[in-house]
């Protein structure tokens, strides 16, 4: 099948005219990312600001009574094309960033940050929706209309709609200085990860590394035109050697580069964010920036957060520090009665020993089952039993690098619900971590419901050697994850553009469920066959994988506990006056979850991305809030089966579909029948007491 080529040029509003040949205005699919470069960016988004302006003009004097079509739905056009070109800009400079690329975009990134976050700012336009809404036409709305009128009025009330000009004006300057933050810390975590790598040409230092690990150091140093083994601060290359190489000193040179990234330059820009978010949550009438970013979340409040958070912090510790003894003890066991407790870099490397000695299982025996082509297969095969939809690789279609690839997503009757790029190897040009795109959201246009795009990216274990890429099992289950997060994205079928989004701590609800399939003998047999044989996992090594499943569950869940608690105390707590250096603040909270000595230099914050360049800040305590409510979510499929087409199309009915179509809390119970039971979470990582 081929990608069909629909494209048009953007008409020029008023006397402007649309620059030329510029791909970045093509509106039809597929987007040609083969075509933009650097130097169509700033007359793009020049032309598509402009555009928005005159939307904006037009919208504030219509004439004649106001109706939701020339209020509400004219409101959603204002930004659309805009948030469009913006939005494949800043997916290309996450994907695919040069000097050039990095310039257009800081060039226009503060004109469009004053005009989008000054639009709840706008008198006119706030006026004009409030006089909507005070309609009986509007009294009179129901279902998603009436939610997103009243979205749409608290969303402008947060941001300072009804604040008096001075206000306003200083929230205009934070939004454009806090853009620009955000970006510089974003881009020197990239610089910072790509500055390192670690050389090394005497094999007998690489004792203790797998042979995938040493194939990939090597090609690595290939491509650089170097000799022997390069390791870089990517994470397939990082994690390795942290697992598994027997040399500490090189253990130890890796965790403080790592975990040192941008120290020096990212220590400003955090402190200025940190300042101008408690600036902002105060200007908007909030006790603190928790407050304000979880005033529309399920979790309402920060302190209702610090509760969840202690909640499972009394509930894991006995687990953890059991767990830690045991540890001390393992190390103990093969070194004498004096070895030391373990390190920080030392954590990993005799928890691999322990898991192994323990459950005789390791890792890189699972790898040759997974290769990611099967991987991908099985998992959309587990997606059409449960949701009824088809998904197909498309040829053809243009994308930001050679490796990527293009999947098309139909319902059963044949319906083009969307589609989405894969991109998964590691590059230098590339950002890290593992995301979800949501590069163009659809929605219902002159009676139809034009599709959604978007991508699912990682770093994961590249191809090396002739052999596909292979993949571990936590890197199956961060595919998973992607590939749900993209579910919730390409299956959305709001009646209103504006509500596809949903509460950030529900997000994860829909990624993390995936993960549960990845552990289940009947769908993993779908994903899993050997690369070479086709053969199945042997159930003797399923059941190894299984019983090590829970191996230091406690120390896993401490550790995103730490995240979330540095989270909120550098954003409420925090006082540079009163409690000194920010490392060392940040230091005094990670030690509290962590079973070794955390070093004087550990800066890891200043490479913590989720919250001072992604969207995570006041809510990284998200991944674990909807890591319950995806454990107990998944009991019902547990219970009806893990196939069963019904409460397949019941969660995507209720969940994928709705978006903030309703109350997150309401979907949940819609789903589940009752509100959500954290004990899933405790049975589901073996932290129960037997």
């Amino acid at each position: 099948m081929r990608f069909a080529t629909i494209a048009f040029a953007v008409a020029a509003l008023g006397a402007q005219a649309a620059p030329v040949n510029n791909p970045l205005l093509q509106k039809g699919l597929p987007i040609p990312f083969d075509q933009i470069r650097a130097e169509h960016v700033e007359p793009a988004i020049t032309y598509l600001l402009e555009e928005a302006r005159q939307r904006r003009d037009a919208f504030v004097p219509s004439p004649g009574p106001r109706t939701y079509e020339n209020t509400m739905a004219a409101f959603e056009k204002i930004l659309e094309d805009l948030q469009r070109g913006m939005t494949i800009v800043r997916h290309l400079e996450g994907v695919a960033s040069t000097p050039a690329l990095r310039a257009a975009v800081n060039a226009v990134l503060p004109k469009y940050t004053e005009f989008v976050s000054g639009l709840p700012l706008d008198r006119g336009v706030y006026g004009k929706i409030k006089e909507y809404s005070q309609t009986e036409e509007a009294k009179a709305l129901t279902g998603a209309r009436k939610r997103f009128l009243e979205v749409t009025l608290d969303e402008f009330r947060r941001a300072g709609a009804e604040l008096a000009d001075k206000e306003q004006a200083r929230l205009r300057e934070i939004n454009v200085e806090m853009s620009r933050l955000r970006k510089q810390f974003a881009d020197n975590v990239l610089d910072a990860t790509n500055e390192f790598d670690l050389v090394i040409t005497d094999e007998r230092k690489l004792a203790g590394l797998p042979e995938s690990a040493k194939a990939a150091a090597r090609e690595s140093a290939r491509q650089k035109g170097l000799e022997g083994w390069r390791f870089t601060l990517q994470q397939p290359s990082y994690t390795a050697v942290m697992t598994y190489l027997d040399d500490p000193a090189i253990r130890e040179r890796m965790f403080r580069a790592y975990n040192t990234r941008a120290a020096a330059a990212n220590l400003p820009v955090m402190k200025r964010i940190l300042e101008l978010r408690r600036e902002r949550a105060r200007i908007l009438g909030f006790k603190n920036y928790a407050d304000l970013v979880t005033a529309d979340r399920m979790a309402k409040n920060g302190e209702r957060v610090r509760e969840f958070l202690r909640m499972l912090e009394e509930r894991t510790r006995e687990f953890y520090e059991k767990e830690n003894a045991e540890l001390l003890e393992f190390r103990r066991s093969l070194e004498g009665p004096n070895a030391p407790p373990p390190a920080m870099w030392d954590l990993a490397y005799y928890a691999e020993k322990l898991r192994k000695a323990r459950y005789d299982f390791d890792d890189e025996v699972l790898r040759p089952y997974f290769p990611i082509q099967a991987v991908y297969q099985g998992m959309f095969e587990l997606a059409s039993r449960l949701y009824g939809i088809r998904i197909q690789k498309v040829a053809g279609v243009p994308a930001w690098d050679p490796a990527v690839e293009y999947y098309a997503v139909r319902d059963e009757d044949g319906t083009l619900l969307g589609g989405f790029y894969t991109d998964f190897y590691p590059r230098e040009n590339k950002r890290a971590g593992a995301w979800s795109s949501g590069l163009i959201t659809g929605g219902p246009v002159d009676g139809k419901f034009e599709p959604h795009l978007g991508g699912i990216h990682g770093n994961m274990t590249p191809p090396v050697d002739g052999k596909p890429a292979l993949l571990t099992k936590r890197e199956v289950e961060t595919v998973f994850h992607e590939f749900g997060h993209q579910l919730h994205h390409i299956l959305a079928r709001s009646p209103v553009k504006g509500l596809t989004g949903v509460a950030w701590d529900f997000v994860e609800l829909p990624s993390q469920i995936m993960e549960n399939w990845t552990w289940e003998r009947e769908s993993l047999d779908l994903l899993a066959r050997h690369y070479q044989t086709g053969e199945r996992i042997p159930e003797e090594l399923f059941q190894k994988m299984l019983r090590a499943r829970n191996f230091r569950a406690a120390n896993a869940q401490m550790r995103q506990l730490a995240l979330g608690v540095v989270d909120i105390a550098l954003h409420v707590d925090y006082d540079e006056a009163r409690d000194g250096d920010l490392y060392a603040y940040a230091r005094k909270i990670f030690q509290r979850f962590t079973p070794a000595p955390v070093p004087d230099d550990y800066a890891m914050i200043a490479s913590f991305s989720h919250i001072f360049s992604g969207g995570y800040a006041c809510g990284y305590y998200s991944y674990k809030w909807a890591e319950v409510l995806d454990a107990d979510a998944f009991t019902r499929f547990q219970k009806e089966g893990i196939f069963n087409r019904a409460t397949g199309m019941a969660f995507r009915r209720e969940i994928l579909e709705k978006g903030n179509t309703e109350d997150a809390n309401v979907l949940f119970r819609n789903f589940m029948g009752r509100d959500p039971d954290p004990e899933a979470l405790f049975r589901r990582s073996g932290l129960v007491k037997r």
